[in-house]
């Protein structure tokens, strides 16, 4: 697939997404945002794609929003034409224009129904933070550094980051980094929860991969398509019998199926596995069980 600002390569059922504005340090503009949301698009419905790594090219991950429009850079009125306004006066939010835009994109990668690793190869900073914490595992090179600026800034923490980033290291890691608005290092990262692993530099993409390679050559793709799901979506649930709800569902309809068979079998009779369901066409029937809201 051609992409102006991004590489889209699947070797061994893996599919790598580098984030190709080298020049730029990867910073993100409006087409980065489409071309990623295309891409995660199209990994969806490949069933060749069991594993998703997503990295930067040259010095940086991404260092965050394209500010070569200067002060306009955040003004959605003056980038995007004026927004609409209700008869009162007041804005209509619910107009297109007043979307943020990293927002669109972990959404996206938040439906996602494969794995996503973040291979952090060096400065991760506003949205190249904040669109990987919609990604499942995060592993960083020594060099890459972090930052949620937003407050340095004058503006406020985006991508839907204040629901994800407490969810993953606690609110009161979140509240720190994104109050001083400091870059922080790696090892800081790790110690807080961000990362799971921090590697020498030449080793990042090999971690990646290894890791990638383990979920792609070893486990159900339609069992980790629900799981993936299952772990995001039902964490934020009030009680957990709406877990029980789905996990009754989910052990129903995949123990009646070819793969769990399959599984079983492999492990009684000390083989590998060949697992044959596929995310395109063996979804259970009660999948999505959530209630879909468009953005209004």
């Amino acid at each position: 697939m051609a992409y102006e600002t991004l590489q889209y390569e699947v070797a061994e059922n893996i599919l790598t997404i580098t984030l190709n504005r080298p020049d730029k340090l990867n910073a993100f503009n409006a087409t980065m945002l489409r071309e990623l949301v295309e891409a995660f698009d199209a990994a969806d419905k490949d069933d060749d794609v069991r594993a998703i790594i997503v990295t930067g090219a040259g010095r940086a991950f991404c260092a965050g929003a394209d500010l070569s429009s200067g002060a306009d850079t955040f003004d959605r009125d003056a980038k995007r034409g004026p927004v609409k306004r209700l008869p009162d006066g007041r804005v209509d939010y619910s107009d297109p224009n007043a979307r943020d835009g990293g927002g669109q994109v972990t959404l996206r990668i938040f439906k996602c129904l494969k794995p996503v690793i973040a291979a952090v190869n060096g400065a991760a900073v506003g949205i190249g933070v904040t669109m990987q914490l919609a990604m499942d595992i995060r592993i960083a090179s020594e060099d890459a550094k972090f930052g949620f600026v937003f407050s340095q800034r004058g503006i406020v923490p985006e991508a839907a980051s204040s629901w994800f980033l407490p969810r993953i290291v606690g609110i009161a890691q979140a509240l720190e980094w994104c109050f001083t608005g400091r870059v922080f290092p790696a090892q800081e990262a790790l110690a807080g929860g961000l990362v799971s692993r921090v590697v020498p530099p030449d080793q990042l993409l090999a971690t990646a991969r290894s890791l990638a390679r383990e979920i792609a050559t070893k486990t159900a793709p339609v069992s980790v398509a629900l799981i993936r799901q299952m772990m995001w979506r039902l964490s934020a649930t009030e009680d957990p019998m709406e877990a029980h709800k789905i996990d009754s569902r989910g052990i129903y309809a995949r123990g009646r199926s070819g793969d769990v068979k399959e599984g079983v079998m492999a492990f009684l009779e000390k083989r590998p596995a060949h697992f044959n369901d596929k995310v395109s066409s063996d979804m259970p029937d009660f999948f999505p069980w959530w209630d879909e809201r468009e953005y209004k």
